[in-house]
């Protein structure tokens, strides 16, 4: 026994892999952002998002979405899976020894016995006994706990890509839930304000000073701007509804007070190199782990062709009555070494081949395609940020001028100088410029959020 046990131990060292030499493949894009990126100053690494989200209500929802999402939970119970899964086929690669004991008792009758009497046999029997190990020598064994180590470790840069997904789209659902209570308001307020001007242009109608005209444009307004407010009102408690879904939990009263302008989220995040961002990010992390585990299944697909050599054994005592068991001379062992050598499998150890390498070209232009996706992603946020910040400056001034254009036009109608046509053109231009403002407001603090997640998070 203490020979077999050597000779397991020198195998363990010795075994070889025949696993292909893994090379992670060079990234299928640009060694720089396009020119159009906007560049920025602050690392992203070591940033936490309490850091980088500083509303203390939307700290709040975020911190409630890491506990109770149910797709998280999802996420972190196939981690600790992948995991239970890695050991167990990492026990594979040791012997597995067992305590046994137990009792065999036989009756022979008379007329079956050699010796014409009855006869009555029993025994006992105390072990420890090894059961079947494969003496690793080609890699096998080892390739298929790589294979499931990578595995593992895919699983749980999945679960970290997704929990970096779940903070960037509560952030979003919640810019989303604050952008339509902003423009409802403003489609409230423009309703009020219409029906106050159809009631005076009503009043006005009465003593001739205005005519069916002007009172059917101001009717017509006030119509548009409550169906505008009805849709944006369905759209607010849409929003509401996927916040809760993302929070998977419902929420207490939300403050209705909050504005875009004051989340300070600064999204003046430095890009740096393509090469050094795109393989932090979780999601081609994982992609390139999935690469390690075909490359080893390659391996443990190869170890098919060769011999397989196993070991079963066992050492212990045996006796014919349980009070001798453990007496001088009882000791008994058994070792039953074997050899399988594959002659004529048709062709299904070559197929196993195949199907391996084949794999493992998948997997590779799955995490080709990935890095190409995260460069891309991370490309169109640079670009975008710039642009938002543009179009925001533009539509803030455009609303200043529209909300001035409406003053005078309001004291040239009260004066008699212009129609109320051009009231209700300048109210319908403002009504545009405020929606917009507060759309574009929110999509860049969307494209912080996103940055924040194509970044690889902090």
């Amino acid at each position: 026994m203490r020979k077999a046990i050597a000779l397991i131990g020198a195998v363990l060292v010795v075994g070889c892999s025949l696993a292909p030499n893994y090379e992670r493949p060079v990234a299928p894009v640009a060694v720089a952002w396009p020119d159009d990126a906007a560049a920025g100053s602050r690392a992203v690494t070591g940033l936490d998002w309490h850091a980088y989200f500083p509303d203390a209500e939307l700290q709040a929802l975020i911190a409630a979405a890491l506990e109770h999402n149910r797709d998280l939970r999802i996420a972190v119970a196939r981690v600790v899976e992948a995991r239970a899964l890695y050991g167990v086929t990492r026990a594979d690669r040791l012997p597995n020894f067992d305590l046994t004991g137990g009792r065999a008792a036989s009756h022979v009758p008379a007329d079956l016995s050699s010796t014409g009497a009855e006869l009555t046999t029993q025994r006992y029997d105390v072990a420890v006994s090894l059961l079947t190990f494969e003496l690793d020598f080609w890699g096998r064994v080892a390739n298929l706990a790589e294979a499931a180590r990578a595995g593992y470790l895919a699983t749980e840069e999945a679960q970290r890509a997704f929990r970096l997904s779940l903070i960037a789209d509560v952030a979003n659902a919640w810019f989303v839930l604050l952008e339509m209570n902003e423009r409802t308001k403003i489609a409230r307020d423009t309703v009020a304000s219409r029906a106050e001007t159809r009631k005076l242009i009503s009043r006005r109608r009465e003593v001739g000073i205005a005519g069916d005209l002007d009172f059917l444009a101001a009717d017509g307004a006030w119509q548009a701007a409550k169906a505008e407010l009805a849709s944006l009102e369905r759209q607010q408690a849409g929003a509401y509804n996927a916040l809760i879904l993302l929070v998977g939990k419902p929420l207490d009263k939300l403050a209705s007070d909050r504005q875009l302008a004051e989340q300070g989220v600064v999204a003046d995040l430095a890009a740096g190199l393509p090469s050094e961002v795109l393989v932090r990010r979780p999601d081609v992390l994982a992609a390139e782990q999935k690469l390690l585990a075909a490359n080893a299944n390659i391996g443990a697909a190869r170890a098919a062709f060769l011999p397989r050599i196993s070991l079963t054994g066992a050492f212990g005592t045996a006796s014919r009555g349980l009070a001798g068991l453990f007496d001088a001379g009882s000791d008994a062992w058994t070792f039953q070494p074997s050899l399988r050598l594959p002659l004529f499998d048709f062709g299904r150890a070559a197929a196993n081949t195949d199907i391996a390498a084949a794999r493992k070209v998948v997997a590779v232009a799955e995490y080709e395609k990935t890095i190409q996706l995260a460069f891309r992603e991370v490309a169109d946020l640079l670009s975008a940020r710039e642009k938002l910040a543009t179009q925001l400056a533009a539509l803030e001034a455009a609303e200043q001028a529209q909300s001035e254009r409406k003053r005078i036009a309001d004291a040239r109608y009260e004066a008699g100088i212009s129609s109320y046509l051009e009231v209700l053109d300048a109210q319908r231009e403002l009504f545009a410029a405020q929606q917009s403002a507060v759309a574009t407001r929110r999509a860049g603090l969307t494209a912080a959020a996103q940055l924040y997640k194509a970044l690889g998070g902090g």
